[in-house]
């Protein structure tokens, strides 16, 4: 199969929902569906940062984070796997993350070791993508789970930023 179809070439392309849908490349679904892919890159990003950096298991959620984003899209398109038991999952490593580290007491500039700088970009993809998302739900219907995943995930890449910092020994920079 090729990689290109030709088909896009006129500002449309196809989605596989329940049945194949022609939408122009600039609908609201592709704004979702192109913000979710840019995050999962980044993700990709920051599991190869992280596995370089650290010799934690910091990277180990990373990859089923990155699926559950393709079920966030499949749910955009068709139907998803994503359950709350997604959810309370990052809320597990949320919580185990954070019973390790200071309490925070004020707010933090992004950055220190490259693997925290590139879990900063993360979250501000995931943050875009939760206002698409949340666009796209006022014109489609999605799964709210999809929406509590997102929101949860911005949260988990804060915490795994200030984690990682810790880890290779970084401070965080207070504002």
């Amino acid at each position: 199969m090729k990689i290109y179809t030709k088909g896009g070439d006129q500002g449309q392309t196809q989605i596989y929902a329940d049945k194949v849908l022609r939408l122009s490349k600039s609908d609201a679904v592709l704004d979702c569906y192109g913000t979710l892919d840019e995050l999962n890159a980044h993700l990709g990003l920051l599991h190869s940062y992280i596995n370089l950096q650290t010799n934690s298991s910091a990277a180990r959620p990373l990859q089923t984070i990155q699926q559950a984003l393709f079920q966030i899209g499949f749910a955009i398109s068709a139907n998803s796997k994503l359950s709350q038991t997604d959810v309370e999952q990052l809320e597990i490593e949320i919580d185990n993350m954070q019973a390790i580290l200071a309490p925070q007491t004020t707010f933090i500039l992004p950055g220190g070791c490259i693997a925290a700088a590139q879990a900063h970009v993360c979250r501000t993809v995931t943050r875009r993508a939760e206002r698409h998302l949340v666009a796209l739900m006022q014109e489609h219907t999605v799964p709210g789970v999809c929406l509590q995943y997102i929101n949860r995930l911005s949260d988990y890449l804060f915490v795994l930023a200030r984690s990682l910092n810790h880890q290779t020994g970084v401070n965080d920079i207070k504002v």
